[in-house]
């Protein structure tokens, strides 16, 4: 079905006097008009543009649901009655199907054995019959997955690597919420700013009417009596007392069976029974309501942001102007010193080596952010119309976003400055990460004054993840660890503390040092290691090669020694 309104004839002429389609293409850029709005304007109601659908043919899919011939891709914005906010409800969902239960019902389960000892692998195995669950629901209700859907869902799955890769926590926590944003972009197929940024409050919608639509669901697919639902309860028991009965006589009658059964089995107790119900109830409204979004999402595209009001020329343009020359002239400083030396700069500011390289690099961070934001004001307030305009707006934009990049590089140098006087962090090697996604969204925003801007909400959003999914695989705390190693090696510096506050990931690099160094920094990491022995799914990848790195060779646990160590690198 057609929700995009007609367009005019070629010769019919615009309030500016330009031909129709020269208007077009003068909307196509980033610093032109608005590019979002023929993604946001498909919202007329049903039919408006298309009577001739009414008497298009329907087909039943497997399920015996009816759908359109022509239904709806997946990230299509369903039909709707307009902007507002009381219509970003589309079509009610179909009825949920038998496929999308079963795949509910085994999120639950796996979610109740395998999410109770920590998270490794159980959670991509956990999300695997969830997505199932949704792309059942969304083909019930007649939406067929595009490219960009595809991407997010995979997207969403290969985050979830991190977890089962990486043992610091902290990449792991990026990954899992940025997973959760992009799942939500799958389900919801938002394409505009407004659908990337709120796209995941729609799933949250979905937590209850989820739950009822997949109970009556349910009920209708038992016929609504107490004994066919019984029926399904009585064969799910039975199947669970048949595993059990059969199990247990199995690993009874053969050792080496039983060991595999227990390694592969979750470790339950009566008194873990309550968790792992909660888990159960988790599972299954997590899944249900991401069927739910996924059969009948909120229209978040449908929300339309109000251009702003056209400013004169002075106006806007002449602030904009007036900052270029600043960041000029800042850049051709940062040129001078870069090939002038910093010995010079240094002796005539009276600063260090070090705090030179701290004291600009929070201070270009923040430049930059605001350089975003002035680029955001600056589109919004700006006039297009007219051509001398529109290369007025790509003239001065385009030069401050050039600017700009510079200004990145000379953050990131500082950065680099300074972690070679004091070694990697954590919030250093964050920081730095941000800074240069950061100037890839400018890169973006350059390339979209190009070629046009209705693809920038979602590729910003690829960008963020990829950069995210990227940061996690490389190992931070395996990076952290092999920077400093490598600076103890040239200076005979290093951070004893922080290197034990490092996880398994930097077992790897931790373990070059020499003895005694190398226990003590390990001791802290080997004893996380013993007291957190979990099982196979909840056992990340770098958690296993750091176990078998330590046995192979074992720790000297001497805390004199290491005392002794401590103090020896305190004073060099």
């Amino acid at each position: 079905m057609s929700d995009r309104p007609s367009t005019p004839s070629q010769s019919e002429p615009t309030q500016e006097g330009q031909p129709a389609d020269e208007a077009k293409r003068a909307d196509g850029d980033a610093f032109s008009a608005d590019d979002s709005h023929d993604e946001a304007v498909a919202n007329e109601p049903n039919g408006a543009n298309k009577p001739s659908d009414l008497n298009e043919p329907s087909e039943t899919n497997n399920s015996g649901d009816v759908t359109r011939a022509d239904a709806p891709k997946w990230d299509d914005p369903l039909p709707g009655s307009g902007p507002r906010l009381e219509t970003l409800h589309g079509e009610p969902p179909a009825r949920i199907r038998v496929a999308t239960l079963w795949s509910v019902l085994a999120t639950g389960v796996v979610s109740m054995l395998l999410l109770g000892d920590g998270l490794a692998l159980n959670l991509l195995i956990v999300a695997i019959p969830a997505a199932l669950g949704a792309f059942f629901a969304a083909g019930a209700a007649g939406r067929r997955p595009r490219p960009w859907t595809l991407l997010w869902a995979v997207g969403g799955l290969a985050l979830l690597l991190v977890p089962a890769l990486r043992d610091a926590g902290w990449p792991s926590f990026l990954a899992v919420v940025s997973a959760m944003a992009l799942g939500s972009l799958a389900l919801h197929g938002s394409r505009t700013w407004p659908g990337v940024l709120l796209g995941p409050f729609g799933v949250f919608a979905s937590l209850l009417t989820g739950l009822s639509w997949g109970w009556r669901g349910l009920r209708d697919r038992t016929g609504g009596s107490r004994g066919n639902l019984g029926s399904v309860v009585r064969a799910v028991a039975v199947t669970a007392g048949l595993l059990l009965v059969f199990g247990a006589l199995f690993a009874s009658a053969d050792a080496a069976f039983a060991d595999v059964l227990g390694d592969l089995m979750p470790d339950a107790s009566v008194a873990d029974g309550p968790w792992r119900l909660l888990l159960l109830a988790l599972g299954v409204v997590g899944a249900l309501a991401a069927a739910h979004t996924a059969a009948a999402p909120l229209q978040w595209d449908r929300i339309e942001v109000a251009p702003g009001r056209p400013r004169g020329r002075v106006e806007w343009a002449l602030p904009l102007i007036v900052l270029n020359v600043l960041f000029a002239a800042f850049n051709a400083v940062q040129l001078a010193v870069l090939f002038g030396g910093y010995d010079a700069v240094l002796k005539k500011t009276g600063l260090t080596y070090s705090a030179y390289a701290r004291q600009g690099f929070w201070q270009l961070l923040i430049a930059t952010l605001l350089t975003l934001l002035v680029i955001v004001f600056a589109l919004r307030w700006a006039p297009r119309r007219a051509p001398g305009d529109r290369a007025l707006v790509r003239g001065v934009l385009g030069t401050l976003c050039v600017l700009t990049l510079v200004v990145v590089a000379s953050a990131v140098r500082r950065m680099d400055m300074y972690v070679e006087a004091y070694g990697l962090t954590r919030l250093r090697i964050s920081v730095v990460a941000v800074e240069l996604w950061l100037g890839l969204v400018i890169v973006l925003i350059m390339a979209a004054g190009v070629w046009g801007a209705r693809w920038l909400p979602r590729v910003v959003a690829a960008s963020a993840a990829a950069g995210v999914l990227a940061f996690g695989l490389l190992s931070p705390d395996g990076l952290i660890a092999e920077q400093n190693v490598q600076r103890y090696e040239d200076t005979g510096k290093f951070d004893l503390q922080y290197a034990r506050e490092l996880s398994a990931d930097a077992v790897p690099a931790l373990d070059r040092l020499e003895e005694p160094l190398r226990s003590c920094a390990l001791q802290d990491i080997a004893k996380d290691l013993r007291d957190d022995d979990g099982p196979w799914y909840a056992t990340s990848w770098g958690e296993a090669r750091a176990q078998r790195i330590l046995d192979d060779q074992p720790l000297t646990d001497d805390g004199e020694t290491c005392y002794k160590v401590r103090q020896d690198l305190m004073y060099r």
